[in-house]
């Protein structure tokens, strides 16, 4: 009988006795499943499971019961990846381990990224699972995330260091054995001055230290990688040079072992060899180091002391004894070190390295400043919100980790191929060989080997590995510092195919602030008397509508009074009770619902709408008392931004709730291609699917009431001056409130894909035309057979051509820049506000 294995899950949502008793059940109800215990107080479950059964399968039975196991997430640093075999076999020893739920391995950043049942797996078992697969691993901490690059440069320096000592070892064995064929003459001066077998002993001493030296890490991990039935780009490297060695000590030593015809020695093509890997390695090193350099970038806008205010007194103190609600002191020139709140003074911050917005944004009494920004002339106090993790400099910097370590569907296909490649290669090689023996001209054996190390050698899967990673974080990078933030790495792919572009309209193509405009009273009412009742109403509402209606009453100096029994009807509009008189304001709908009749103002209704403002009707006591307009002034950008995504082939899509006819006058305004007006925050989702059928979706939004459809959309946008809500339901997030992000991130994903595109295609294309070519294909017809050591050239070069075009991305100019006052629109396209 197969023997039980013991699990630990943590459980979330039970708060009864009833609970730990349907969990219970649920439990018992998966086949294989014994011993269940079942602890309210530790909110944990222990059972035991067959071998055959899957921890995903308790885990999907949970979901179903109602009561979710609590999953976690780890990244872990590996290392020893030198290809997209590596990923593949580092991906199956993670997933294997039971409890795991994903692993996202990135060959470019070097981490692969677990998602699993807490209780059910341990760092310890993660950890030993990528050990003896051959790929120690350690847990990543996120704060020594600046030690990746220092960590490159060491690695750098390392290959630079065994390069050189390699190089200066192998340049005498190169010029022994290839002299003669470069300088006339050279041939027969070695044979009359030290004599031709004295010349291979000195090629066997320098070669065997090149590769018992500098070389040795290939033989170290590629043969144990090759015994285990897992072989890697170093188990090629090893065969391919040891190979060569093997055949040339031979040839040195007991040259009666071989044939008359094949007495030849190739030391000088292992020695080479492992100089032109390692030379590929170093360069490798120093690219990955500049991959990152976006992340570099946002770490160092992190600030490590502050003065505080401590006891009546400013001091010096280090970043980490910073608490919410401290004071803390800038003065002109400084960088801001945590985000806050201003509580006096005043000063102009430079936002730029956070928003990419480039003009710098005036900072007064309430006004939230975010840790990274630098003070301009000024100087003023401020109160701490957020410290540490939570602050916005934070999150965009795990944001851009997050990204550049996701996996984009194109990499799945990447990585099938690639797990057999290197199987595939040996097979290639052993048939190269074979062939060459069997019909191959004299000396077949010599021209066996060469083509089978030639093989070996060009084939390392190398460029294969790198090349949708490299595009990855380099192209989220520079996202980041345009001010777009790639949430979830897929929605770099996604948003390459996305055909229309929807938008909400209030606070995402307007400044979301709007203005009381008109109030126009019924018979029987005045201005004086309606305006404090309907502020004192919209005072408990959230509404920007209700906003600009109490910011009125107040520049007028109206007190305004207290409100009771408020409510609020999504989509209509609120209502309320003051000073004993029952107040409605809303929209045509709500006055219905009230039983008001509005016959007698439903022609200026029109005429407001008609000039593109958004009308609501106000009743008191059941009788209507006035008609009312707002209108919310379009962003300087939006005409721009609309216009320069209809030059890249988008449809612009506007999703609102104004009427038709106001609608109408905003998107002529604009340049707006489909217009969805009259609808409901709850109808957004429905009014995406209906414009689905143009194409791919990407829909923009800031508001709380915009999260289901930024959720529902193929691509969903956040703009970064939403709500957190809006943030956390959306893939992509522009950190300014400007539409020039929209269109700065459909082009960086256009571009990313591109290169992404051009790396496969240059990765697979040269193994594919290559291989061949090293195999002997063109030595029947012309007489060509590939050096071993052009093998190795041209293997190192296609892995650091990859990174080189991966970090061509750092060099993406804005589409559109965020500046004032472009395509700025005047006052008569001034637009209603909110839904």
């Amino acid at each position: 009988m197969p023997e039980l294995r013991s699990v630990n899950l943590s459980i979330e949502g039970m708060t009864c006795a009833s609970c730990v008793g349907r969990v219970d059940r649920a439990l018992r109800a998966v086949p294989g499943v014994a011993d269940v215990a079942v602890n309210l107080a530790s909110e944990s479950a222990r059972l035991s499971l067959d071998p055959s059964v899957r921890v995903a399968d308790v885990s999907e039975a949970l979901s179903a019961a109602g009561y979710p196991a609590r999953t976690n997430k780890v990244i872990l640093t590996v290392e020893s990846m030198s290809c997209a075999s590596c990923v593949g076999r580092v991906d199956r020893a993670l997933a294997a381990v039971p409890g795991v739920l994903d692993v996202n391995v990135n060959l470019a950043a070097e981490t692969a990224t677990v998602s699993y049942l807490e209780g059910a797996v341990t760092m310890a078992d993660l950890l030993a699972a990528a050990r003896d697969a051959g790929y120690p691993a350690t847990v990543a901490d996120a704060a020594k995330a600046e030690d990746r690059s220092d960590r490159k440069e060491a690695e750098a320096r390392s290959y630079a260091r065994r390069m050189a000592v390699a190089a200066a070892l192998a340049l005498p064995v190169f010029l022994l054995e290839m002299g003669g064929h470069l300088i006339p003459g050279f041939h027969g001066l070695i044979g009359r001055t030290i004599g031709h077998q004295t010349s291979w002993v000195i090629q066997f001493i320098l070669t065997s230290v090149v590769l018992f030296g500098p070389g040795r890490g290939f033989y170290a991990k590629g043969f144990p990688a090759l015994l285990k039935g897992a072989p890697d780009m170093n188990s090629l490297v090893a065969l391919g040079t040891a190979a060569a060695y093997a055949f040339s000590v031979i040839a040195t030593f007991a040259p009666a072992l071989l044939p008359e015809g094949v007495r030849a020695v190739y030391f000088e093509a292992a020695a080479v060899i492992v100089v032109l890997i390692l030379l590929g390695r170093y360069l490798e090193a120093c690219a990955k180091g500049r991959t990152g350099a976006a992340i570099q970038k946002l770490l160092g806008l992190q600030v490590r002391t502050a003065r505080v205010e401590r006891n009546g007194a400013a001091v010096e103190l280090p970043i980490d004894d910073i608490v919410v609600g401290d004071v803390l002191i800038v003065r002109p020139g400084e960088r801001i070190a945590v985000d806050g709140e201003v509580i006096d003074g005043n000063s102009h911050v430079d936002e730029s390295m956070i928003t990419g917005e480039p003009a710098p944004v005036a900072k007064s009494r309430g006004a939230a400043v975010t840790g990274g920004t630098v003070n301009g002339a000024g100087s003023f106090r401020f109160r701490v919100t957020r410290v540490g993790a939570e602050t916005t400099l934070a999150q965009i910097i795990r944001m851009v980790e997050e990204a550049q370590g996701a996996k984009l569907p194109i990499q799945g296909l990447v990585d099938r191929i690639t797990l057999w490649f290197v199987p595939a290669v040996l097979g290639a090689a052993a048939l190269t060989v074979l062939v060459w023996l069997l019909i191959g001209p004299t000396p077949a054996l010599s021209l066996a080997l060469v083509a089978g190390v030639s093989v070996l050698i060009i084939a390392c899967p190398c460029a294969m590995g790198l090349a949708t990673p490299t595009s990855i974080m380099v192209g989220t990078g520079r996202a980041a510092e345009l001010g777009v933030l790639f949430r979830k790495g897929d929605a770099l792919q996604e948003l390459s195919s996305v055909r229309v572009v929807a938008f909400d309209k209030t606070g995402t193509l307007t400044l979301g602030r709007p203005e009381l405009t008109d109030l126009i009273p019924a018979p029987g009412f005045s201005r004086g008397d309606i305006l404090p009742l309907i502020a004192a109403v919209e005072q408990a509402s959230e509404h920007p509508v209700g906003e600009a209606i109490l910011r009125a009453a107040r520049a007028a100096g109206m007190t305004v009074p207290a409100v009771a029994d408020f409510s609020s009807v999504t989509g209509h509009g609120v209502r309320g009770t003051v000073g004993g008189r029952t107040v409605a304001v809303g929209a045509d709908r709500l006055m219905t619902r009230e039983g008001v009749d509005i016959s007698l103002l439903t022609r200026e209704e029109a005429r407001l709408a008609g000039e593109g403002k958004t009308a609501l009707f106000a009743a008191i006591d059941g009788r209507l008392a006035a008609a009312i307009a707002v209108s919310d002034p379009v962003k300087p950008t939006t005409g721009a931004a609309i216009a320069a995504l209809h030059a890249r082939g988008l449809k612009v899509a506007m999703i609102t709730g104004d009427k038709r006819a106001t609608a109408e006058a905003i998107g002529r305004a604009i340049g707006i291609d489909t217009i969805v007006a009259g609808v409901l925050p709850d109808g957004k989702v429905a009014a995406l699917d209906e414009l689905r059928g143009d194409g791919k979706l990407a829909f923009v939004g800031d508001g709380i009431n915009d999260a289901p459809a930024l959720a529902h959309a193929d691509v969903g946008i956040a703009i970064g001056t939403g709500t957190d809500v809006a943030i956390e339901s959306a893939d992509v997030v522009l950190m300014s409130g400007d539409l020039a992000g929209v269109v700065n991130a459909f082009e960086v994903s256009r571009r990313t894909m591109r290169n992404i595109g051009e790396n496969l295609f240059w990765a697979f294309g040269y193994n594919t035309a290559l291989i061949p070519v090293a195999a002997g294909a063109l030595y029947p017809a012309f007489g060509l057979l590939l050096s071993p050591v052009l093998a190795a050239g041209a293997m190192a070069l296609s892995s650091v051509f990859v990174l080189t075009n991966a970090l061509r991305l750092r060099r993406i100019a804005p589409a559109m820049r965020e500046e004032p006052g472009v395509a700025a629109i005047g006052p008569e396209l001034a637009v209603a506000a909110a839904e």
